[in-house]
Parts: C-alpha cells; structure tokens; sequence
C-alpha cells in the first residue's frame, strides 16, 4: 500500500496526526488545480478549504485508500462545479485578479516561463485546461485523469492531444516558439 494509502487508513482510524500529514503533502498540489482552473488565487484557497471540508466528510467512507490522490482531485472538482453552478446563478461585478506580467521575449532565450504557460492555459477552454494540469501539472497518470474526469482514458488522450494542439497555437499567435 502506497504512503497516501496508510495515511488514509490511519486517518480513518481517528489519528489526527495522519491528516496532517495528507494535508502537508497534497494541499499545495490541491490548491495549484483549483488555481488553474479559476485563474483566481483567493477563490483557489476558498475552493481548497471547501474540499478539505469534503474530505473529512468522506474520509471514513473511502473504500480503496490506495487511490486518494484521484479521489481528493474528483473532489476539487466537484466543489469548481459547484462553484460555478452558484456563480452563474448570481451574477457578481468583480474584478479579474488575474494580472499578467509583461516579459521580455529574449529574456530566457526562447523557454517559456511559467507566466506565459499560465497565461496560455487561462486562455483554453476548461475541459482541455484541466486535462493538462491533471496530467502534467499533476503528474496524474492516464488512468486517474480518467477517474476524475469521469471518462474513459482514451477520451482523455484525445483531449490531451487537442489541449497541447490549442495552446500550442494559442502560444504561437502570441509570437512564442513552442
């Protein structure tokens, strides 16, 4: 059984110090998702507290231990839905804190940084955002974006593949050589 799989045991059997260490090792991870996926770093940190919250709840209940990781993303997952469904319900007026930087081209001969990879992804659309920060933003393997996407592996390979297509042109418009 996998470290996260003990932790999760342990946890289930009342040790509090167990849940520290899951929290210790995966918020961080956590919180760089919802990140992604909102563009907004107060509203990923309200998302990551309402999914540890999740977490408690069901922790008890968690059947397979060993698939935490895939579990706590579908989780996250599931509170940006919710989310979104009470956002759209009740329009707000709020500024968009998602400020780029400017960078010069030649500052790192031609690498990208990790502002315009950002700015890249907050430019695709949601499904082909997510699969890529799963993937390799995550280190997700095939399999677990799977699960948590709700779709079979294959579909999430397409979506790979026309998620690197997109922000591939999406970075070439913007004139970087990617």
């Amino acid at each position: 059984m996998s470290k996260d799989g003990l932790l999760v045991v342990r946890c289930q059997l009342g040790e509090r110090e167990a849940f520290r260490e899951l929290v210790a090792i995966w918020h961080t991870p956590l919180r760089r998702y919802l990140q992604g996926m909102v563009d907004s770093v107060h509203l990923a940190d309200d998302l990551a507290q309402e999914a540890w919250v999740a977490v408690i709840r069901g922790l008890p209940r968690l059947r397979q231990p060993e698939r935490f990781a895939s579990w706590l993303f579908i989780i996250a997952r599931r509170t940006i839905t919710d989310h979104l469904r009470q956002a759209y319900k009740a329009p707000e007026t709020a500024l968009d804190e998602s400020a780029t930087a400017v960078v010069a081209d030649d500052e790192l001969g031609g690498v990208l940084t990790t502002i315009q990879i950002e700015a890249g992804l907050a430019a695709l659309p949601p499904f082909e955002r997510e699969v890529l920060i799963l993937f390799y933003l995550q280190d997700l393997p095939l399999t677990a974006c799977a699960e948590v996407l709700s779709v079979p592996a294959g579909t999430v390979k397409s979506r790979l593949h026309r998620a690197r297509r997109m922000l591939r042109n999406h970075l070439a418009e913007k004139g970087y050589q990617a």
